[in-house]
Order: C-alpha cells, then sequence, then structure tokens
C-alpha cells in the first residue's frame, strides 16, 4: 500500500495510509502515515463504535494538508495480550464414524449460515473452498496429519489459501454462537484451541514441516505466531 501511495502521490493524488504495525509503517514510509495501535484486522478500532472510528478518519484525514513524509501517531491504543478468550458452545457428535474435526465442522454449518446472513455475506468461506466443501478439505489435512504426504492428501487448492477458508468458516460460525462482538483475535485463539478442527490445522502444519515442505505451505497454515 506504501509503494501504491507513492505512484498516486507522484500523480498528484494526496494519499495517507494507516498502519497497525509501527515497523512497518516506519520501514515502507508512505508520504502520510497514521499508525493506530490497534490489533490486526482491526484498522479503524473498536467494532460498532462509531464515534471512536471517525476520530480516527479524521486524524488520518488531518494529514492531507502536510507536505510529506509525515508519520503520525493515533492518540489512544488498543492493546491485545492474548487474554481474552472466547466460549462458545460446539455441536454434540452426531456421525461416530466421521473424524471428529469432520463432524465438527458439519455440526458448525447452521450457525455458519447464521453469522453469514448477520454479516451480509461479507465474512465467510468461500474464496477458494465453498461452504459445503468445507468438512472434505478438513478431511484433506486429517491425511496429512495422519502422515500422508501433503502433496497427495488432496488439498483442494494451495493449502495457505484452504486453511484461511476453513478458519474462515468456524469464526464466521462463532459469530453466530456468541452474543457480543469478540475481541480482537479471540475467536482466532477459539479455533485453534477449543476445535477439533483447529488441531487439526495445527497437527497439519507441524506435519507438513516435519515431510520438508516448502515454508510458505505450512507456515501460513496458521497465524505466524503459532
Amino acid at each position: 500500500m506504501s509503494v501504491l501511495a507513492h505512484v498516486f502521490e507522484a500523480a498528484g493524488i494526496a494519499t495517507v495510509a494507516l498502519g497497525s504495525i509501527r515497523r512497518q509503517i516506519e520501514s515502507t514510509a508512505p508520504p502520510r502515515g497514521l499508525w493506530c495501535d490497534f490489533p490486526l484486522g482491526r484498522p479503524l478500532g473498536r467494532p460498532g463504535d462509531a464515534e471512536f472510528q471517525h476520530r480516527v478518519l479524521d486524524a488520518a484525514f488531518g494529514l492531507l494538508d502536510a507536505d510529506g513524509p509525515v508519520l503520525a501517531e493515533f492518540d489512544e491504543s488498543i492493546p491485545d495480550d492474548g487474554a481474552d478468550t472466547l466460549a462458545c458452545p460446539l455441536p454434540p457428535r452426531h456421525d461416530p464414524d466421521a473424524h471428529p474435526a469432520v463432524d465438527e465442522a458439519r455440526g458448525l454449518r447452521a450457525a455458519y449460515d447464521r453469522g453469514v446472513a448477520a454479516t451480509g455475506g461479507r465474512f465467510g468461506a468461500g474464496r477458494v473452498v465453498a461452504a459445503d466443501d468445507i468438512p472434505a478439505a478438513i478431511e484433506a489435512f486429517v491425511r496429512i496429519a495422519e502422515g500422508t504426504p501433503w502433496k497427495e492428501a488432496g488439498i483442494p487448492g494451495q493449502p495457505m489459501r484452504v486453511s484461511h477458508d476453513i478458519r474462515s468458516y468456524y469464526e464466521t460460525a462463532a459469530l453466530a454462537l456468541v452474543d457480543h462482538t469478540p475481541a480482537a483475535w479471540a475467536s482466532t485463539r477459539w479455533f485453534l484451541d477449543q476445535t477439533e478442527g483447529g488441531r487439526v490445522m495445527l497437527a497439519a502444519r507441524r506435519t507438513m514441516q516435519d515431510q520438508g515442505a516448502p515454508q510458505p505451505m505450512w507456515f501460513y497454515l496458521t497465524p505466524g505466531d503459532r
């Protein structure tokens, strides 16, 4: 984005880049940058807090009159210490013959559909793997976790993209299972730490690394800190 900002500025279009990672916005040096110490994925801060979000936008637009380069810092931070957890009721086992993660994903489908409806279809799976095919995609990672070479497991696309759709499926379902807006990354921690699907993805990630898969193929199956 910072590179594009320089291109636009060269064409006479003023820009402001918002960044959540200070080192990143400093190293990319956009002509006008606003560092917002917010959790990743929440560039305007608190979900549902229009007043707060307008303050962020006002601060950003206020930089348009500055002669770049300039890097400003928003006057309030939103810490994410990883302590917030999410408690979501998981569906009971239905098919004892299916892998627990596959059975779980099927059981979450109704909640997923409610989550998609609640967000107007803006979130959810479907970039690579449609919701109907999420259980089959999880089965591919189950095979990897159990030792099948990753290239032979039948992953329906680039592993990192497929894993993103699986996580999006779960997190969208989580939105329908709680009565509040979760803290940043709380739904991701819930997926990885409390669900069978998350356990499969973490196990497949370790197995792919042990199998010597190219680093991007396994590393980005889950967030980098995991």
